[in-house]
């Protein structure tokens, strides 16, 4: 098949100014609880985009590991190339993608890194082999597998019946909404959009925008 040829017609849903929450938040809980209740694969897996100071973007897959007022939390490695681009840029956009409920989430902000609090605890409640993978691995720099492998095995070692403490190197960002934009897919490709905005009196502005 031409990959010209692919398309889906998107016709499950719709969303109207009239039926959404005035905060983008609780908007965003409202589709949240009804993805975790479709039995989605991954549903907490977002694309973050970053940039360089120079504007040079990239983007990966992550994982949404809590939400709130304050905004969007994941958890990483510092000193990963989105760790030095949030550093330098703190700028950052992240994305869900729905299909099943022929939905998209996209949200525009500035990093913060959480608390020491926050990423200790979350660290805690990981499973042993992930705890021991964050020290092992250099995340983004170049190396063989035997390499990762051994480094594995030597931190199992060290931390072998210890507790296992957070590295320096590793912990949570929160990404502060600026602009939150919802959109269901409709017939036509007439989809609906409706975007929120922050405004300087921390109020949302709920407006439409041509799909």
């Amino acid at each position: 098949m031409n990959i010209a040829d692919i398309r889906k017609e998107y016709k499950l849903q719709s969303l109207h100014e009239a039926d959404v929450e005035s905060n983008a938040i609780a908007q965003f809980s409202k589709w949240w609880d009804e993805a975790m209740k479709s039995d989605i694969d991954d549903v907490n897996a977002m694309a973050l985009a970053t940039a360089s100071t120079d504007g040079k973007p990239s983007v990966r897959i992550v994982l949404l590991k809590g939400f709130d007022e304050r905004g969007f939390t994941f958890f990483t490695n510092y000193e990963s190339n989105k760790g030095i681009e949030l550093a330098n840029n703190p700028k950052a956009s992240i994305v869900f993608f729905w299909k099943e409920l022929q939905r998209q989430i996209r949200i525009d902000g500035i990093t913060e890194k959480t608390s020491a609090l926050e990423s200790d605890t979350y660290f805690a409640s990981r499973p042993e082999g992930s705890r021991i993978g964050a020290w092992a691995s250099p995340q983004s720099k170049v190396i063989t597998r035997s390499e990762i492998e051994s480094k594995f095995s030597l931190s199992q070692n060290k931390f072998a019946k210890k507790n296992i403490p957070r590295p320096p190197f590793w912990g949570g960002y929160r990404i502060k909404p600026q602009v939150i934009e919802f959109w269901q897919g409709r017939p036509n490709r007439l989809h609906d959009r409706i975007v929120y905005n922050l405004d300087e009196n921390s109020d949302w502005k709920i407006e439409r925008l041509a799909p």
